[in-house]
């Protein structure tokens, strides 16, 4: 497992990148790589996330300082600096129901081609996308959520990238594991290889790329 320091960050983040970052309301955020990614400019990014948090937290720095062109997220009602740049222009916001965003990840993490939900049925959410009818009920075709890189927080880590999630910090943080083609996980605590118990790992470390937030 590589363990990383944190300034090693902007070498992996880059401009342009489709992002999935954990967490709700910045419960569960790497804050640490966010405040690296606003620290070196990193811009034109897409983030994929269950929200945009506050303005001095978590996915909410990254809004205010401007480096988002686009999030797709299930609500941003408590960050009314991302609702002004979508009002202005400045930033595109998909909005997506939360049950269906959380399926749409999972779908891409275990290779799905998509789901099938009867959310947003005779709704603006059903604007663009296939219907199809079942046993007589309506489904929309939600296709999978994919991302060049997860920046997820882990608990705990122990060096071979096993992480154990802090219970409601876990979240969206084990599916976006699952659903990028690279993965950091930005850790409180780093353990000895083989001193983690097998039901505690909810991610195995063959997943994991690059681990940040401890001593190298």
């Amino acid at each position: 497992m590589k363990v990383i320091d944190i300034s090693e960050i902007k070498t992996l983040i880059y401009e342009g990148a489709t992002l999935m970052i954990g967490g709700f309301l910045g419960v569960g955020t790497p804050e640490k790589i966010i405040d690296e990614i606003v620290k070196n400019k990193i811009s034109s990014l897409t983030v994929i996330a269950n929200d945009t948090a506050f303005e001095d937290k978590g996915i909410g720095k990254l809004i205010k300082n401007k480096l988002c062109k686009k999030v797709i997220v299930s609500h941003i009602g408590t960050n009314p600096e991302t609702q002004k740049q979508m009002i202005e222009g400045s930033l595109e916001v998909e909005l997506v129901p939360q049950g269906t965003l959380a399926e749409r990840i999972r779908a891409a993490g275990v290779g799905l081609g998509g789901i099938l939900t009867p959310t947003g049925v005779g709704t603006v959410v059903e604007n663009g996308k296939k219907l199809l009818e079942i046993d007589g009920k309506k489904y929309l075709l939600e296709l999978p959520l994919h991302a060049d890189i997860s920046i997820i927080k882990a608990k705990k880590s122990d060096y071979m990238g096993n992480l154990v999630f802090n219970l409601t910090a876990e979240n969206f943080n084990p599916l976006m594991a699952l659903a990028a083609k690279m993965v950091i996980v930005e850790v409180e605590e780093t353990v000895p290889t083989g001193s983690l118990a097998p039901n505690e790992i909810k991610i195995p470390g063959v997943i994991v790329d690059y681990i940040v937030g401890v001593e190298k």
